[in-house]
């Protein structure tokens, strides 16, 4: 108990140190630039308590819970135990198809942590209050996860397969530059955006986890080389799941009109 204590105080230490000088520059801007008094200081205080607060713990939650969560199932899924089973395969015998239980997890892994992303829900009610309700929280925020369910997905298989990480990236900004000229232009830029705000609080120490633990267990893989690059993922493929969501979307809009 203790030792948490003393770790969660080192927490709020580091983070007051790292957010003092994004208070300053407001404050000081605020005061000097502008030159106007801060509107409701007290409330401003208190949000910054609660904020410097709120950081820590999520800092000590990382560290003590999501960071060696995502390591041990990473571990046990690539266990040569449970992926060999009963099969009687030698270690060299292991090939890119018997890790599929790892693909579907990412990709469980990568949508239920999509969909609970604080970022990406004001990001949805946002845009549905700005278009009027034309766009659908549900609808963008289920296309964004099936985006990056789908990049983690591939994500984990490059880092099994050990392919280079920059022929996936290409590739897939291809699509997305391809996308771009055919989607619909008040989609474009959300979707650009919805790309951003899936690496976030929620999304990035599982899935950074899951990555580095991967990279550790399969043979023959470097950490430092194939262990990152799963965020580069979550971050492409819901530019191309929100464009190609717009897509069909105006493609039905278009048949129910010619009906």
């Amino acid at each position: 108990m203790l030792e948490l204590l003393q770790q969660i105080l080192n927490s709020i230490a580091v983070t007051v140190y790292d957010v003092l000088p994004i208070l300053s520059i407001i404050v000081l801007f605020q005061l000097l630039i502008i030159r106007r008094p801060i509107p409701n200081t007290k409330r401003v205080l208190s949000g910054f308590v609660y904020v410097l607060l709120g950081l820590s713990l999520f800092i000590v939650g990382l560290e003590e819970a999501l960071f060696p969560l995502g390591k041990l199932m990473a571990e046990q899924l690539t266990d040569p135990k449970f992926i060999l089973g009963d099969a009687g395969l030698s270690l060299d015998a292991i090939q890119w198809h018997h890790y599929l239980w790892v693909y579907i997890f990412a990709a469980a892994l990568g949508f239920s942590t999509t969909v609970a992303e604080p970022s990406l829900i004001a990001v949805c009610m946002k845009a549905s209050d700005v278009s009027g309700g034309a766009i659908r929280p549900w609808g963008l925020r289920g296309a964004v996860a099936v985006g990056v369910a789908v990049g983690i997905a591939l994500g984990t298989f490059r880092i099994v397969t050990g392919t280079p990480l920059h022929y996936y990236i290409i590739a897939g900004y291809v699509v997305v530059l391809i996308q771009t000229i055919y989607a619909p232009r008040n989609i474009i830029a959300l979707a650009y955006d919805s790309g951003g705000v899936t690496t976030s609080t929620v999304t990035v120490p599982l899935v950074t986890a899951l990555g580095l633990g991967l990279a550790t267990n399969v043979p023959g893989r470097s950490v430092l080389i194939d262990g990152f690059g799963l965020i580069a993922f979550a971050s492409l493929f819901p530019i191309m799941a929100v464009m190609a969501y717009a897509q069909i979307s105006q493609w039905q809009a278009s048949r129910k009109q010619k009906d």
